[in-house]
Parts: structure tokens; sequence; C-alpha cells
């Protein structure tokens, strides 16, 4: 079932993502040579819940995985795609790209206010990266800004996915296809299913008051990923680097509003 969220949930999705996008600010602002990856989580919580929040990756498990994700941050470094768990043995260093995906329910604990859940991700370097990596990273962003600018009520989810994959297909770069942006606002992951490719005109038809998050997963080399045995990280298959932004949107008549931003 896909949903259409009432303008009192959409004011809290805006006022809870314009918090998120300030948590992962901060977050961002201690990503440095000698942090562990656990050190970002750890940060990344504390912050939700002096929000207002609940992390809502922690403890979350839709896919039956061996375990449910232990964290609040996705930590993804170099060929890491999506799903990183954080560790205190896995230290930055110079060179890396990093990619932090952050989830949070707000507000919680308020009576008579229905949770809602807004969901963002960003890629960073350390220091000096070549310069192939940091064109991977600003070429991801440019990406997810090209599937924003195709979204309205009246386009499809196809129109998204062109945008994205016409752009990053100009630039030889792999599109993950196993994974993909989605629907959100009651839940992490809600229809529909938003793919970074397609065809203009097919898809799931957008309508107003729709919340959906759009992530580009872009890759150096080719677009197969596979799973890593904590059944949670996604690596690009052929050990090239993977850069993900996302943003959590609402499709509104004329386009959308970014409540992530």
């Amino acid at each position: 079932m896909i949903s259409i969220k009432k303008a009192e949930e959409i004011e809290n999705l805006k006022r809870g993502g314009k918090l998120l996008a300030g948590i992962l600010r901060e977050v961002t602002k201690h990503v440095s040579v000698g942090t562990s990856t656990k050190e970002l989580d750890e940060l990344a919580e504390k912050l939700i819940r002096r929000a207002g929040g609940k992390p809502s990756f922690k403890g979350y498990n839709p896919y039956g995985a061996k375990r449910a994700f232990p964290a609040t941050l996705c930590v993804s470094v170099n060929d890491e795609v999506v799903h990183g768990i954080p560790k205190r043995s896995r230290v930055l260093r110079a060179g890396d790209i990093v990619s932090l995906d952050i989830g949070m329910f707000w507000p919680v604990g308020k009576k008579g206010t229905r949770p809602m859940a807004t969901d963002m991700a960003v890629t960073v370097s350390i220091g000096k990266v070549p310069a192939k990596s940091a064109k991977l990273i600003r070429d991801t962003k440019e990406a997810l800004r090209c599937g924003i600018a195709a979204v309205r009520a009246g386009a499809k989810t196809g129109d998204v996915g062109a945008a994205i994959q016409e752009y990053l297909e100009a630039r030889s770069y792999g599109i993950v296809r196993d994974l993909a942006g989605h629907g959100v606002g009651y839940q992490v992951h809600e229809e529909p299913f938003v793919p970074n490719y397609g065809r203009r005109g097919e898809g799931v038809l957008l309508k107003e008051g729709m919340v959906i998050a759009i992530e580009p997963m872009t890759t150096l080399g080719d677009w197969h990923v596979r799973l890593d045995s904590d059944d949670w990280t996604f690596r690009t298959g052929d050990g090239s680097l993977a850069a993900h932004f996302e943003h959590t949107l609402v499709v509104t008549k004329t386009g959308s509003t970014v409540v992530t931003d």
C-alpha cells in the first residue's frame, strides 16, 4: 500500500527532517583520521535522543537477517555501498571515502502525535583523495539533485530513475540496481520502490502527499554488489569505490519539498 501523508504529518516530517539534517551535519564534522566508525554511531544516537527522536535503524530487521541492525548510523567505507555496521575496531584513515546514512522517528513520546520517519545520507572524503574519488562523490550528489528535479505529482518513478541513470551513465559510472530508494514516513521502508534507473513514463505514479527517499548509489566500476557475512553490509562486487547520497522529500503538485535539507 502506498500512503498519502496528511498535512499535520507532513509538518512533522519537515520538523523532524530539519533536525535530522542538523544532526548529520554535526556527525560529519567528526569524520577524521583516527576516529572509529563506532564513535560516529554513538554521537549520532546521542544527538537523535537529545532532539526528542528515536533512531529508526537500530533494531530494524525487515528482511530476516541473522540479527537486527545493531546501530543508529550506517557507516560504509570505500567499497562498502550501504549498511556498514559501525565498529570500534574500524578506524578511519586518510584517503577514505565514507557514506553516513541516518534515520530518525520524530517526535517520540508526544501524546497524540504519531512519530514520522525521515532518512538521509551523504558521502564525504577524509583528507586528500584521488581526483576520481572526489569526482565520484560530486557526481553522485548531483545525480540526487537530478532525481529530485524529476519529481512532481503526475510523474512516475521511471522518470526519477531515468534522470539519475542518464546523468551517471553519461559519466561512465556503475549504478547499483539491487538497492534503491523507497517510500518513507510511517515506517523506515514503504512502497513505492524507487530505482536509480528506468524509463520515462513507466513505473509507479507519484501523487501529491506521497513521501519518498531518493538515494543514488554509484560505483567506479561494475554495478553488481555482494552481501557480507554480517548479513547487512553491501559492497561492490569488484572492489571499486562507491558513493551514496539520499534525501527524504514530499511530492507536491509542481515538484517536491526536500525535508532533510
